[in-house]
């Protein structure tokens, strides 16, 4: 590896404040609807389906990020254990993915905050985000601990709101339905699982890596699993399947059929902080890894610069803002966040192909089964665009080494 390094400052603490600002913005007030609208009574077959395939991924990414120390994830990963297309591959899916889901969290800040200007909003809590991030990762990782403390005590909240009303009914929480969508379910829900990945793109910061980052990871996994199960079960005792699957804001108008329609405003004040927290640590991975390809020349080598006073990726942060920020005026949120899952869960496949090349292979060939089978399992379009632009980063790929100057690395 080659270049300036990133200092490394986050210990255990960060490291699981990280991975949960990442997974509990995005899910709880996110993908409980759209996982609802698929599976309807199957939401928590659902839910436990994508939390066995995200264990997976989680005890394969945590080991090979304590092989590979270095910013990239599966990028690296893929790189050093299969190949430079695989790694490659990984590291375009990884980018264009979560550029999606970055677009998908801006607007959920938007649309909670100030729905008639949510464009305008998302793009503005983009170009804050961003500066954060360019002032260093310690300054990142101590704003997202602070939205992840106000994000729990909302969900608890929402969760001891609706039990102690008196209005839930336990006879709606069922986990049987079609095993199609469940499996549809599972992969929406997916999306939300898998910001444990920046704790692995984030090796190059963080203490003792070896010991941090396998520690790191399945503590915010299961902490994330407790969380969204307690919501999952509030909102569908009190609202039923078919009332989450028409829902636009699940969570306020859980409190509001519970009787308690006072807890309305903190419920959404708490949805646009859970979306920023995701947002913010969403942009941090995306960067880094971006950082690690333009490193090998896979993408342009500039982005490769690393700020001299604050240590940080800057060309790659800004880049990352400014092609969020334009995507926002277009994107879809649903549509982004199937997008996302797709690209995403290739992503962990090659992350499990990866980590089977290194023994103990039951976990890793699971994962990637498990990845495979929810990636197609999500609705057409978004496999179809997914796979699309796969195959368009292969071909640039393709292209790059028919045309690369011989002796030297792309």
């Amino acid at each position: 590896m080659t270049g300036p390094q990133l200092e490394r400052r986050l210990g255990l603490f960060d490291a699981v404040i990280v991975g949960l600002g990442s997974m509990v913005g995005a899910g709880v007030f996110v993908a409980l609807t759209p996982a609802a609208a698929a599976a309807g009574t199957g939401l928590l077959a659902g839910l436990a389906v994508a939390a066995v395939v995200a264990y997976c991924n989680a005890t394969s990414s945590a080991r090979l990020a304590a092989r590979y120390p270095q910013s990239g994830g599966t990028y690296v990963y893929g790189r050093e254990r299969l190949g430079e297309f695989w790694g490659y591959l990984a590291g375009w899916g990884f980018i264009v993915g979560k550029t999606a889901s970055c677009a998908a969290m801006a607007l959920t800040v938007g649309y909670y905050a100030w729905p008639a200007q949510a464009h305008a909003v998302a793009v503005a809590t983009v170009a804050v985000l961003t500066a954060i991030n360019y002032a260093g990762v310690h300054k990142s990782a101590i704003a997202t601990r602070v939205i992840v403390a106000v994000v729990l005590v909302v969900l608890a909240i929402v969760v001891v709101v609706v039990f102690a009303s008196g209005a839930t009914d336990i006879g709606q929480v069922r986990a049987s339905g079609r095993l199609g969508g469940v499996l549809q379910a599972a992969g929406i829900l997916f999306f939300a699982f898998a910001g444990y990945a920046r704790i692995a793109t984030l090796g190059e910061e963080v203490r003792d890596p070896a010991r941090t980052i396998p520690r790191a990871i399945p503590l915010a996994l299961g902490i994330t699993l407790v969380v969204y199960s307690a919501v999952a079960v509030a909102a569908l005792s009190v609202l039923g399947a078919d009332g989450l699957a028409r829902s636009s804001a699940p969570l306020a108008d859980a409190v509001r059929a519970a009787g308690m329609p006072g807890f309305e405003t903190t419920v959404r004040v708490g949805a646009g902080v859970a979306a920023v927290g995701s947002l913010l640590a969403l942009i941090l991975g995306v960067s880094r890894t971006t950082l690690a390809m333009a490193r090998d020349r896979l993408l342009p080598h500039g982005l490769s610069a690393v700020h001299p006073r604050f240590n940080v990726p800057h060309r790659a942060e800004v880049a990352i803002g400014v092609t969020v920020a334009v995507l926002v005026v277009f994107a879809d949120l649903r549509g982004a966040i199937g997008f996302s899952s797709f690209a995403v869960l290739v992503y962990y496949a090659i992350a499990n192909a990866s980590a089977w090349t290194m023994g103990r292979r039951l976990i890793p060939t699971a994962g990637f089964a498990g990845c495979l089978v929810l990636a197609f399992a999500l609705p057409l379009t978004s496999v179809l665009s997914g796979a699309a632009v796969l195959a368009m980063g292969a071909a640039i790929y393709g292209l790059r080494r028919a045309f690369r100057r011989p002796g030297r690395r792309q």
